[in-house]
């Protein structure tokens, strides 16, 4: 891809590309729409059942579809235009902002309330992030040029971080000035609507690869890929144990209304903070690439994780509160984007879509079925000691992959080894 004449240099080089721009555009619009409605789904059923386990289950609903389709999601991406299947999902994300919308006016209306459809559409969700994960990231690739990459997925993830700051946010206000979650379910059709609007306007670079055939074969390739690259299998693995062990965020809605003692707005903030540090850290990367040690310096990082979310556990005032979750947002981007980029440097481009589904199943692993393990340990032992055994279950684990992982240990450029 041809960079144009006067296009920006050093930390904003991958926004040479308008593509890239449209595609951040669209993601920050639907990541504004599902953060928003997260608050609300949270507080929804909260509200209704006063149950830690249910806010676990919401978590589980959404990790299901992944594990049952990611095998051939990946190999959807692989085979059919990116780009359009990248607008599908975000208009089946729409669709399901619209169902949560449907389903809640009757409860404003003073009929009677139920879990189970929110549930239902949850599983929804859980379907289109099988599919809009591994081909959105398999896409990035083709709207930049190879030496901007590292730029590309640095500030990608900041549009992600900078959307989970505001979303919470505007949805835990919106909530609390109407008490109602049908106003924010309404913003997020909209911005879904936005998204698709974006994301037509996305013209990626014409990449010609062998399209194989559907076979057990060809789908189990992504699993053989990975566990044959150490580095590989060790980033996306510890990532996978660590926040499926240090998962606070699912009980956030438990420590805005019990333990903090604010409303659906202190969710809202308590669900931004991880956003702050995580954009904040990613800006600094994108400007700073990483030189060196980049598996140490992973592995520390994932070990602060540990602790903040430690921090976070014990505290009972809302500003150190929201400090420790700016803080392990800060350290799990280092993790992120380190992950992010191993991956898609060193994957064929044919591959992309298969590689990336198994990683979106780690990751659906450690965020959703770790919302569950945070309910049901929250169920079993207490909000308060689920978050801190959780905590510890992370630095345990973060010692472990470095003994199990010497490669992970010893990485330390982020540059493509298939070479």
């Amino acid at each position: 891809m041809s960079e144009p004449k006067n296009s920006p240099s050093g930390g904003l080089a991958a926004f040479a590309s308008p593509s890239f721009t449209f595609f951040q555009l669209a993601r920050l619009f639907i990541v504004l729409a599902l953060e928003m409605q997260a608050v609300a789904i949270g507080w929804q059923v909260y509200e209704i059942t006063k149950r830690p386990l249910d806010l676990g289950l919401l978590g589980l609903a959404q990790f299901l579809p992944g594990i049952v389709l990611f095998l051939i999601s990946g190999h959807v991406a692989d085979r059919v235009d990116r780009r359009k299947l990248l607008v599908a999902c975000y208009a089946g994300f729409g669709v399901c902002s619209a169902l949560l919308l449907a389903i809640s006016i009757p409860r404003i209306l003073g009929g009677a309330s139920t879990v189970y459809a929110i549930y239902g559409v949850s599983v929804l969700l859980g379907v289109v992030r099988s599919f809009n994960g591994p081909v959105s990231r398999a896409l990035l690739p083709q709207l930049v040029p190879a030496e901007h990459f590292q730029n590309a997925v640095a500030w990608g993830s900041s549009t992600f971080q900078w959307a989970t700051i505001l979303g919470p946010s505007l949805g835990g206000v919106v909530y609390a000035m109407f008490n109602s979650p049908v106003s924010v379910y309404g913003l997020a059709v909209a911005a879904a609507i936005a998204a698709v609007l974006c994301g037509l306007r996305i013209k990626p670079q014409a990449q010609e690869w062998a399209r194989e055939p559907l076979s057990a074969n060809t789908v189990f390739a992504g699993f053989r890929y990975i566990w044959k690259e150490k580095i590989i299998l060790g980033s996306i693995s510890l990532d996978l144990f660590a926040v499926l062990l240090g998962g606070a965020v699912a009980l956030l809605p438990v420590y805005a209304r019990e333990i903090l003692l604010t409303g659906p707005w202190g969710l809202g903030i308590l669900r931004s903070a991880p956003g702050v540090g995580a954009g904040a850290m990613a800006i600094y990367l994108a400007n700073r690439p990483l030189r060196g040690r980049a598996g140490a310096t992973m592995l520390w990082c994932v070990a602060g994780f540990g602790v903040f979310t430690i921090v976070f556990g014990v505290s009972r005032n809302l500003a150190v509160s929201l400090m420790a979750l700016a803080l392990i947002g800060a350290t799990d981007m280092v993790s992120v984007i380190i992950r992010a980029t191993l991956i898609q440097v060193n994957t064929p481009n044919e591959m992309r879509g298969r590689v990336n589904a198994v990683d979106m199943v780690f990751i659906g692993a450690s965020n959703e079925l770790g919302q569950f393990e945070s309910g049901v340990t929250a169920a079993w032992f207490g909000t308060v000691p689920a978050v801190v055994l959780g905590g510890i279950g992370t630095l345990l684990v973060t010692a472990a992959w470095a003994w199990f992982f010497p490669e992970l240990r010893r990485a330390d450029q982020l540059t493509d080894t298939t070479g």
